[in-house]
């Protein structure tokens, strides 16, 4: 089927008596029973154009089991008019290989061009001038093997910044917030702050998973985001020859930034932990709010 080859016109483009192919991600899935007592899969195409309800009447049984909602879907089919509504009945479809698939082109991104975030998060590195915890930050953010993950994670899935790309919209704003607070307070360790900052989500490049939507892997819900970034953080942490202090100072930022059990001056390990926690948490709350309001 030739759908594989591209991801085919945009959903929003489709029209009546159009035939089509392309990809898109399976956001619903169910075997229905129409009127006259025969079996059908009712789907919902998704693009970030939209979304489309789709049918598949003939050799359904063949054609699903090949293929499950969250999964990306080559099709072919024709739109008609059902009930006043656009909807496609589909003659085939195949599940698309993951390694093939751009979250982007199936999922929402974010709203801040690339490019600019990416020279924000180049600037912002540079102001980590210890060569322990620089080394910390290049690889991590830049040169190893999380680098194109933390490009594309959002920072959660339907809270703040849920988007792809949304790491580093927030990554980007705390480590500017990092940049004032430590003009205002100067006795601060900016190395630190700035180093834990940018790091801080860096266990998010292995907690989710991108489909038709975005999902969380199975690290991801057995041990969350704070136990895996620590194991980022200790091995690059390793690997950069951080001595036992350092490494220590950058974790514990990193692992309070969420706050802790009684929030509480003393429960933090130090002033840049508090700082951390703080700024995290403005740009988060901010960002929920304008988003999703203030309920």
């Amino acid at each position: 089927m030739e759908a594989g080859t591209r991801n085919g016109t945009p959903l929003v483009e489709l029209a009546p008596g159009q035939n089509f192919t392309g990809r898109y991600a399976c956001a619903r899935k169910d075997r229905l029973t129409a009127k006259n007592g025969s079996a059908y899969l009712a789907l919902e195409l998704r693009d970030r154009s939209g979304s489309l309800p789709a049918r598949i009447f003939r050799d359904m049984d063949r054609i699903g089991i090949s293929f499950e909602r969250g999964d990306v879907i080559a099709v072919k089919g024709r739109v008609e008019q059902f009930r006043g509504q656009l909807s496609a009945e589909l003659e085939d479809v195949r599940k698309v290989d993951p390694t093939e698939v751009d979250p982007a082109d199936f999922l929402p991104t974010a709203y801040r061009d690339r490019e600019e975030l990416e020279g924000f998060l180049e600037h912002l590195s540079r102001e980590v001038h210890h060569p322990g915890y620089r080394a910390v930050v290049e690889e991590l953010l830049f040169t190893g093997e999380t680098a194109e993950e933390f490009r594309l994670a959002p920072c959660t899935r339907a809270g703040h910044h849920a988007y792809i790309g949304g790491l580093s919209e927030h990554t980007v704003a705390v480590g500017t917030l990092v940049t004032e607070t430590c003009v205002l307070h100067p006795k601060l360790n900016s190395d630190l702050l700035m180093a834990a900052a940018l790091i801080h989500d860096i266990g998010k490049t292995g907690e989710f998973t991108y489909g038709a939507e975005i999902g969380l892997s199975e690290r991801g819900r057995t041990l969350g985001h704070l136990q895996i970034g620590a194991e980022l953080i200790g091995a690059a942490s390793d690997r950069a020859g951080l001595g036992t202090a350092e490494r220590d100072a950058l974790l514990s930022t990193v692992m309070c930034h969420h706050g802790t059990d009684a929030l509480r001056l003393r429960n933090f390990p130090s002033a840049e932990a508090i700082a951390l926690y703080r700024l995290n948490a403005l740009d988060a709350q901010v960002k929920t709010a304008l988003e999703h309001g203030l309920t």
